[in-house]
């Protein structure tokens, strides 16, 4: 697979992780417009996350069945289905069904992570995947200043206009430019389905790595969020267009996805794990201190989101890269079921973002926040290997 075709599946793949968070800064102005509380704001991102975890658990599993570049070009052409329907919703309702749609099609970027590492040779693999992964970490943190650019320019529908009118150029280029794969599996489709249960009961490791993850990103869905919300209120005041220039600091994150897999590489994979969980929590901290409105206040939040966003991506390469070496000939399904639960975590903290803002204010949203990385911290300092780390450094420290 030539250089040319790598740099096209990671932009591919940042252009539809995009259409994951383009709702996330603006939850206030279509909240306002199609006349959601409150308390049901976070549904808004909740039914986008929920849509692309059905995806990974329910379609992409035909990637290992399935000829690859068709699956996703039909895929590709669902979310820009989507994305029309986003567009023109009368009402709530229809919004949300269609930002389940644009979730449900947005999964295809996870059929093209491990369809990368199939196609590029063994000496090349790791170089293929992380350039895709770097794509699509940028694209995902791209879109929340690029949505709220537009909505200060036209309006939060043009958003969705114009993501569509990518996705169906996207759809015409993959049809034309990807090579066919058809995996050499001869299992049926049900079967898929049931080996992914398999899977997850019989590889500690994936189970462990999903949860790990999916309690980042819930807080990282809790924060971006919720964040708007506050920064439109009455404390700081914020405009779409100030929102954007906020949500492009935290876009620097994406630094660490070829940081972290070089830390990854060199085999310190537990250390880095303790440090990303760590500085996820560190960072709701942070974010709690941010209280006046004032310039320091809002200085706190983007120092929050920059190490909330370097944190979930450190984490994510490192975990991939665990999952990815455990059984190839399984990595669509292993990177289903690793995608689809921590997005299922992310839900939860949209959700329970929204909620926690209502009901609490920030305060209660960042103790909120905090708690999700504590919780995977105190399940990480149960692997035994760790927990014998650890009890080494204490015992050279006495010497």
């Amino acid at each position: 697979m030539s250089t040319r075709i790598i740099l096209f599946l990671a932009i591919a793949c940042g252009l539809i992780a995009a259409n994951i968070y383009y709702a996330q800064p603006l939850a206030g102005p279509i909240s306002s417009e199609l006349r959601l509380s409150v308390e049901a704001t976070g549904l808004i991102v909740t039914l986008t996350q929920i849509g692309y975890g059905t995806g990974l658990l329910l379609i992409v599993p035909l990637s290992d069945l399935v000829e690859n570049r068709k699956v996703i070009v039909v895929m590709v052409g669902t979310v820009a289905l989507g994305l029309v329907g986003a567009a023109a919703a009368p009402h709530a309702l229809w919004f949300l069904a269609s930002a389940f749609v644009v979730g449900l099609g947005s999964s295809a970027m996870q059929i093209i992570v491990p369809y990368a590492a199939h196609m590029a040779p063994d000496n090349e693999r790791g170089r293929a995947v992380g350039i895709v992964m770097s794509g699509l970490l940028l694209g995902m943190m791209l879109a929340r200043p690029v949505a709220s650019a537009i909505t200060q320019l036209s309006s939060w529908r043009m958003v969705f206009v114009v993501a569509a009118s990518a996705m169906t150029l996207l759809a015409m280029l993959l049809r034309l430019n990807l090579p066919t794969r058809q995996p050499a599996s001869d299992s049926r489709y049900f079967a898929l389905l049931t080996s992914m249960w398999h899977l997850v009961l019989t590889i500690p490791a994936l189970r462990r790595r999903t949860f790990y993850h999916a309690c980042l990103f819930a807080s990282f869905s809790l924060f971006w969020t919720t964040v708007p919300l506050l920064l439109t209120g009455p404390l700081f005041q914020l405009s779409q267009g100030a929102i954007a220039l906020f949500a492009l600091a935290g876009a620097g994150g994406v630094v660490a996805a070829p940081i972290a897999g070089h830390i990854a590489d060199r085999g310190w994979t537990k250390p880095a794990t303790a440090i990303a969980m760590s500085g996820v929590a560190i960072a709701f901290l942070i974010a709690r201190a941010a209280m006046d409105g004032s310039n320091v206040s809002l200085g706190l939040l983007v120092v929050t989101g920059l190490v909330v966003d370097f944190g979930v991506a450190a984490h994510m390469i490192i975990s991939q890269r665990v999952i990815f070496s455990l059984r190839p000939e399984y990595r669509g399904r292993l990177n289903g079921i690793y995608i689809a639960t921590i997005f299922l975590g992310g839900a939860v903290g949209s959700a329970f973002g929204g909620w926690a803002y209502a009901s609490g204010g920030w305060p209660l949203t960042c103790w909120l926040g905090f708690s999700f990385p504590i919780i995977a911290i105190a399940t990480f300092a149960t692997e035994s290997n760790w927990l014998d780390l650890l009890g080494r450094a204490r015992r050279f420290r006495t010497r």
